[in-house]
């Protein structure tokens, strides 16, 4: 399994990069049906449910946000050592992040556990309501296993960081399977469950449901199946991580956390933690914004504005598996190569992901911007007030999608040699200075409703990608190499 690794600091670019980007695309698109099939399933309990899950999604993508800015520590350290030929300190950093971010979770875990009933109320729920019960036991139940996780992200981010994205592909794809299989027993239980019936065992469900009187655990359900089937998959991630299966070989020794190492996991993935916590944040801002957009312009409400910023920004998630995949193999090409002290090969990588990105979200904006109105109305079909919204969505945004598709490779780019606030600035300065304060007024004195926001979210996306290049051709990142290459093995020790 280990000869899963690719050569990135030797030979063509172009090949290796696809192999490792393609792998993280798809892992995202079974994300995406891992979301799907648990709010699937939870629609079958009822509204109020799948309302308890929208209000407790906020909750758990900012804790995974702050865990998961760490992992990208791992990822740029086991890079930049695997290029410098340090193989026992990739065993040694790759040993500190999981120990660390494992100490992390458990906090996370305790403070969300006990938290939760005080914070939901604030994202919107009515203490006291059944949509707040609801909320509370799935937050909890997500929280008491976070740690397992984390520990599937880990495994994510230090295999990438090795150059191996398709064994955690091929582990995501069996998470996804078992979750995929156990929610509807654990949601529906076998009390009235369709999945007997689909698969033509109506009868043994008749049966089970006699003898057991199992109607299942409804919302808490999908929870129970997730941390169940992150935890296994962390579980079996681990077990390869020890037997060195997949070219890092940990020992109990690499998780006794040393000092030194912690500070670095810190200074680079605090600012990734802060970069991510504030994109969910700013979504939630310019939610705000289109919504008293809708409220204030002529011809418009405040319902139909926000479900179609809703979906357009799910549309756009779509369309940037591919920016993302491309992203996170940049990482690698960058921390591997600067590692290896070839900075202009690092360069290069970055250069090639650009273009790579920019040319297939050409066609991919020319499609959402001819195509705009049947895309929406598969969505929302006989609501032509959200669908007329939504198509000057897309035909506003969609020119822009190459410009952050760039966007998302440069700051790649950043992380992979180390210099993570650096991305953390750009992202920042996308979000509250480039996007959230042009809307407003657009809006507020502009007087152009929610076209506004979607001109603004536009230039936005044009400016940060031209800064944010014209920054990386500074070079300046070049020399932010994590660990030289003449680091001795055991200067943690």
């Amino acid at each position: 399994m280990s000869t899963r690794d690719v050569n990135l600091t030797e030979g063509d670019l172009l090949k290796p990069l696809l192999t490792l980007s393609i792998p993280i695309v798809l892992s995202q698109l079974m994300q995406v049906g891992y979301n799907l099939a648990d709010t699937f399933w939870v629609g079958r309990v009822g509204e109020n449910a799948v309302s308890a899950l929208s209000f407790s999604w906020p909750l758990v993508f900012l804790m995974i946000s702050i865990g998961g800015g760490f992992t990208v520590a791992g990822t740029v350290l086991v890079a930049q050592n695997k290029g410098a030929g340090n193989h026992d300190r990739v065993d040694h950093v790759a040993g500190q992040t999981i120990a660390f971010v494992t100490l992390l979770s458990i906090f996370f875990s305790a403070v969300g556990y006990l938290l939760a009933p005080t914070i939901l109320p604030l994202i919107g729920t009515t203490p006291g309501t059944e949509v707040h019960n609801l909320a509370v036991e799935y937050t909890r139940t997500i929280f008491l296993g976070v740690y397992f996780m984390f520990g599937f992200f880990i495994f994510q981010a230090l295999l990438r960081g090795w150059g191996d994205t398709r064994t955690p592909m091929f582990l995501m794809a069996f998470g996804v399977a078992l979750n995929v299989i156990i929610d509807p027993f654990l949601i529906l239980g076998f009390d009235g469950n369709p999945l007997f019936g689909i698969i033509g065992l109506g009868a043994l469900q008749s049966q089970l449901f006699a003898a057991t009187g199992f109607t299942g655990f409804g919302v808490q359900g999908a929870a129970i199946a997730t941390v169940f089937s992150r935890g296994l998959g962390a579980l079996v991630g681990f077990g390869l991580l020890f037997s060195g299966r997949v070219g890092i070989q940990l020992s109990p020794r690499d998780l006794v956390l040393k000092a030194e190492t912690v500070r670095k996991i810190v200074k680079i993935g605090a600012p990734t933690s802060v970069e991510q916590s504030t994109r969910a944040l700013g979504v939630t801002a310019l939610t705000a914004i289109v919504a008293f957009a809708g409220a204030e312009a002529v011809g418009t409400d405040t319902a139909a504005a926000v479900a179609a910023f809703g979906i357009g920004i799910r549309l756009n998630s779509l369309v940037f598996l591919p920016a993302i995949g491309l992203q996170q193999g940049i990482e690698t090409v960058v921390g591997q190569n600067l590692g290896a002290e070839k900075p202009e090969r690092a360069e290069h990588g970055v250069h090639l992901g650009a273009g790579l990105i920019a040319g297939a979200l050409v066609f991919v904006s020319a499609g959402a911007y001819f195509f705009a109105e049947p895309i929406f109305s598969v969505f929302i079909p006989g609501e032509p007030n959200v669908i007329g919204i939504g198509v000057d969505f897309l035909r506003i945004i969609a020119p822009s999608y190459l410009f952050l598709g760039v966007f998302r490779v440069v700051s790649g780019g950043f992380r992979g040699s180390g210099s993570t606030r650096t991305a953390m600035i750009f992202t920042l300065l996308s979000l509250w200075v480039f996007r959230i304060p042009p809307a407003y007024l657009l809006v507020a004195y502009g007087d152009m409703g929610v076209t506004g926001v979607w001109w603004a979210i536009s230039l936005s996306n044009v400016v940060a990608a031209v800064v944010a290049f014209a920054w990386f051709t500074r070079g300046t990142w070049k020399d932010n190499v994590v660990d030289s290459p003449r680091m001795a093995a055991a200067a943690d020790d």
